[in-house]
């Protein structure tokens, strides 16, 4: 399935330097920042550098090494802000939604990590 990258998504303004943000990681292959929005006392988004839609896309054509980047940059961005499970808050929560019916507002891959006070339940049931 081909995947159409918008070069003008805020993300990858972003990447370009056009528009702020405040990093708490960056790798060769990723870059982590605070969510302008947060909906959690700790609220960051990871993304990678590659122009990548979603994850799917990511999964089907990103390299091995960006994928192990990626990765592992979500598991230091968790540790560096104190998230992880059996440290601080004690867990956290990983959202990457992807497509219109999964309400995916900016079309390049990011996750949202969320924590520092309990969630509750993701989802209601229908």
């Amino acid at each position: 399935m081909p995947y159409a990258y918008d070069d003008q998504n805020v993300f990858a303004k972003i990447l370009r330097g056009e528009i702020p943000n405040r990093t708490v990681l960056e790798t060769e292959h990723s870059l982590a920042f605070e969510d302008i929005a947060p909906q959690a006392p700790v609220h960051v988004l990871v993304i990678p550098k590659g122009k990548y839609v979603n994850y799917d896309h990511f999964a089907a054509e990103a390299s091995d090494a960006e994928i192990v980047d990626y990765t592992r940059a979500i598991d230091a961005v968790a540790r560096k802000v104190g998230v992880t499970p059996g440290a601080g808050d004690g867990g956290y929560r990983l959202i990457s939604n992807a497509g219109e019916a999964g309400v995916q507002e900016v079309p390049h891959l990011h996750v949202h990590i969320l924590g520092g006070r309990m969630l509750g339940r993701m989802l209601q049931r229908a």
